[in-house]
């Protein structure tokens, strides 16, 4: 008997599996999400030489992957090609012939004619013989984070960067306008999106991200990693990125030596994979870079405040939920609570400068009472707000058909 399962592409820029940094959670819970009714043919990127043997584990949910391995370097000399062809350079940079090739013959092949593809870049793929529904989840204004970039950088980096914001949002505002939906990850990022292109806004919805509560729980009996000693603040996150760097460098070099003033034992535990070499000069005597560990979850449950100092930050931050969704007490930077359904004071904290990211931090530390009310509450909040399974129904929504009336809620 022939599956009755429709076929439907989906195309990612990096694997979604393991589901270990902010982007691959949210593509891989996608991907879980649209194998429940569909039989998913996944095309993505290996950019990490450990992650292609993973390749196999993503069967369980695929029909068929074409997963092709790039070395970053290569591919950030190739994606030079884009200044010969007036483009943004991240465009070049997943373009691949043996990719394009296998999404034609397998669209084809299998008459498929949805498509979802995550991640802005992507999008030049759908321009496929065949697909007649097109969805692309942005997730975040990509081109305004290239913007935040060139601020924070000098020329020539401020000039490439700059050229990069604008030559992406170009690119963004064609793929909107060539697919049927568009999707993002808050209602602050789809505003701004529409507000460059307000033609477009009947497209485009809201798809908030999730947290899968079961496994990020206070409930687990989970080993303490940190050694004796003073007050532990934890960050956490891929620290190759360079939001996350910015954020590292900039707790430890103007908010960790006012804590330190009053609690001279306080400790700061950096702990996330690839940490570039600004990170890795941050250690010392009271700061600890982990590296990549098997599980984040320990450095979360018996941290004593999570930090979350993001300047540079769009879109809701899948570290701050999980660490919610743990009941520890967060502050966060004004932008990372931009997303969330979050009150000040109650759920969380939040700071808008270096000496408010102190004082919160400090209160925390100094009233256990209300930091334990305060985790207690942002679980709750993470149970009755960020489930994945009702914000991904919006998926569901639009591949029936269903285009609604604009810019909409999960």
């Amino acid at each position: 008997m022939a599956n009755a399962r429709p076929p439907l592409l989906y195309l990612t820029h990096r694997i979604p599996y393991p589901p270990n940094k902010g982007d691959k959670v949210r593509s891989f819970n996608i991907l879980r999400w649209l194998a429940r009714e569909r039989r998913v043919f996944l095309g993505t990127f290996v950019d990490q030489p450990g992650d292609i043997r993973h390749v196999g584990i993503l069967r369980e949910w695929c029909e068929d992957v074409r997963a092709i391995r790039i070395m970053p370097r290569a591919r950030r000399l190739a994606s030079l090609r884009g200044f010969a062809a007036g483009e943004a350079l991240s465009l070049p940079y997943y373009r691949d012939c043996a990719l394009s090739r296998w999404i034609r013959a397998t669209v084809a092949r299998e008459r498929i004619v949805d498509a979802v593809v995550f991640s802005g870049p992507m999008a030049q793929y759908l321009d496929t013989p065949g697909l007649t529904r097109r969805v692309v989840d942005f997730c975040d204004v990509d081109s305004a984070k290239w913007a935040q970039y060139a601020g924070d950088h000098r020329w020539p980096l401020s000039w490439l960067y700059r050229r990069e914001s604008e030559r992406l949002s170009a690119f963004e505002r064609g793929a909107a306008a060539a697919s049927d939906a568009s999707l993002f990850a808050t209602a602050a990022e789809a505003e701004f999106f529409m507000r460059g292109a307000p033609g477009l806004a009947a497209r485009v919805r809201v798809m908030q991200n999730g947290v899968d509560a079961g496994f990020f729980s206070p409930e687990h009996d989970l080993p303490n990693p940190y050694p004796p000693g003073g007050p532990v603040l934890v960050f956490t996150g891929a620290m190759d990125y360079w939001p996350n760097i910015d954020a590292v460098c900039w707790f430890v070099g103007e908010i960790l030596p006012l804590i330190r003033r009053r609690h001279p034992r306080t400790r700061f535990w950096i702990v996330g994979m690839s940490p570039a070499p600004a990170v890795r000069a941050l250690a010392g005597d009271s700061v600890v870079v982990t590296g990549g560990v098997p599980d984040v979850r320990p450095y979360i449950a018996h941290a004593d405040v999570v930090e979350a100092p993001l300047r540079i930050a769009r879109g809701v931050q899948n570290k701050v939920l999980e660490a919610m969704a743990m009941a520890r007490p967060v502050v966060m930077a004004a932008a990372t609570a931009a997303g969330l359904a979050v009150s000040a004071g109650r759920e969380c904290r939040i700071a808008a400068n270096a000496q408010e990211f102190a004082a919160a931090t400090l209160g925390l530390l100094e009233d256990a009472a209300r930091s334990e009310t305060m985790g207690r509450l942002a679980r709750e909040t993470v149970l009755e707000r960020h489930s994945w399974p009702a914000h991904l129904a919006v998926l569901d929504r639009l591949l029936d058909g269903d285009q609604g009336s604009g810019i909409g809620f999960d």
